[in-house]
């Protein structure tokens, strides 16, 4: 549903009987058998894949996605998503068996999966789809209902978000509302079981706020500066294509994708001429060949353009130079996939968030340096270490913190459904995909149930007080 911009009372109010009518779908969907959510996340499924090329025009009208990119990062993942869900949520669902402890013998106990209730998923503009429709897959497959909020900056895509769900789920189940930043901040005034919030850090930080005031738990899938690693035993070939792709897919515009790159100087220039050869045969050499390659995303808006090509020329300013492109084309939304060296620690690309095709490149010769500068920031959404060296691989990961990591590849580790995916303090809280994102949706209830009153009999013989004691003493001789 589309919200009224010229009457924000009334879009609220539209919002509040949305949300009330939700309040006795929750109630019902509490005892909703794996059957009939398994039916509604088939449904959504479909109805994906029934629009694929309706999705491709889309993303190339926002933001010029080429295809391949819409079927790897927007469709597949919400199918794969989709069909974990529908092959494991029996499974999911069933309670989990607890042992007794000392003080419990007697007693019975499990963990059951209950539903958190009403939910709220904010999705962003770089993926989506991916990155709204799959946590309603989640939200589905844990047994709550959900608004949507999909980003007003890639108008396309979300007019056909929001026809895929109204075609497949009535609104007081599932509903979503457009609109500008003023409906999700509307949105966020409600009292809401659960919060799905994907973005940056800094948007995170007012929907935790918001969420604090009603005490909502939140899942916030947020960003920041992760660093990839370079070190003398790398395969460079393989880390020159691996890092291309994953930095300039979607035109740099992933929240996981390299922010800047440690390459030990004894491999640097061979690393950066092979990357050289990898942009010429994947896009093309010349800032014409580039825009206009098929295979290659622009920005999402001008705006978003400015912000980059303000990062390029505060780190040209301070002495950067662009060992590959740096050529700008703001009528076309189009930054050239451009890669710099000698970039100032004082300036803004190596402070903020790039989310563009820019990378900065920074020669190395300890590791050890790498790992204390990678440590001093705010810990990092993924991390990436290209080294066939494998004291080298362990101390990077043992001394550093990051919500994923990857070892020669990058970008896997949102693509592999049984691992969790989140980041840690600034790049995220809570955790996503499969059983992770099942278990963000619900509230994991501990029960106990008595089977024979063993407890109850000691406390009136007055033994529980001498059978606590022991119970301490023994814990004490563990300890």
């Amino acid at each position: 549903m589309s919200i009224d911009a010229h009457n924000p009372t009334l879009s609220a109010s539209r919002m509040q009987v949305v949300f009330e009518l939700q309040a006795a779908t929750a109630l019902r969907l509490r005892s909703s058998t794996a059957q009939e959510r398994i039916a509604k996340i088939r449904k959504l499924r479909d109805a994906v894949i029934a629009h694929t090329e309706d999705w491709y025009r889309a993303a190339h009208d926002d933001f010029r996605k080429p295809p391949g990119e819409v079927d790897l990062a927007e469709i597949l993942p919400v199918c794969v998503e989709a069909n974990d869900a529908i092959r494991n949520l029996k499974k999911w669902m069933k309670p989990r068996r607890v042992w007794p402890t000392l003080l419990t013998l007697g007693m019975r106990s499990h963990v059951q999966y209950a539903p958190r209730g009403r939910c709220l998923i904010i999705g962003p503009f770089n993926y989506p789809v991916n990155l709204t429709l799959g946590p309603l897959v989640s939200a589905i497959a844990a047994g709550n209902t959900a608004i949507l909020k999909p980003s007003e900056l890639t108008p396309k895509l979300s007019a056909l978000i929001c026809k895929v769900v109204r075609e497949v789920f009535a609104e007081d189940e599932v509903a979503i509302f457009e609109g500008e930043a003023d409906v999700s901040q509307a949105l966020l005034e409600l009292p809401f079981d659960h919060i799905f919030f994907t973005g940056s850090p800094t948007i995170g930080k007012y929907v935790m706020g918001a969420a604090a005031k009603h005490l909502t738990s939140v899942t916030l899938e947020l960003g920041g500066k992760s660093p990839t690693i370079i070190d003398e035993s790398a395969d460079l070939k393989l880390a020159a294509t691996n890092v291309m792709w994953a930095k300039f897919a979607n035109s740099g515009q992933t929240c996981i994708a390299p922010d800047y790159v440690f390459v030990h100087e004894s491999v640097k220039d061979a690393w950066v001429e092979a990357c050289r050869q990898q942009l010429k045969k994947a896009y093309g050499s010349s800032l014409a060949e580039q825009k206009d390659s098929p295979h290659l995303a622009h920005m999402v808006n001008a705006r978003h353009t400015s912000r980059i090509k303000s990062l390029l020329d505060d780190a040209n300013a301070q002495g950067a130079r662009s060992l590959i492109g740096g050529g700008v084309s703001e009528a076309d939304c189009f930054i050239q996939p451009t890669l710099l060296d000698q970039v100032s620690d004082q300036s803004r690309i190596m402070d903020e968030e790039i989310f563009g095709p820019l990378l900065p490149i920074i020669g190395y010769r300890d590791i050890g340096e790498v790992i204390a500068h990678i440590n001093k920031g705010h810990k990092p959404l993924a991390l990436y270490i290209y080294s066939r060296n494998n004291t080298h691989i362990d101390q990077v990961l043992t001394n550093t913190v990051s919500g994923g990591a990857c070892v020669n590849h990058a970008l896997m580790q949102f693509l592999h459904g049984n691992l969790p995916f989140g980041g840690i303090n600034n790049s995220g809280i809570g955790n996503a995909h499969g059983h992770y994102g099942f278990k963000s949706f619900s509230h994991e209830r501990g029960v106990v149930r008595t089977q024979f009153a063993f407890v109850a009999t000691l406390f009136a013989a007055g033994e529980v007080p001498m059978m606590i004691r022991k119970a301490m003493k023994s814990a004490f001789k563990i300890l």
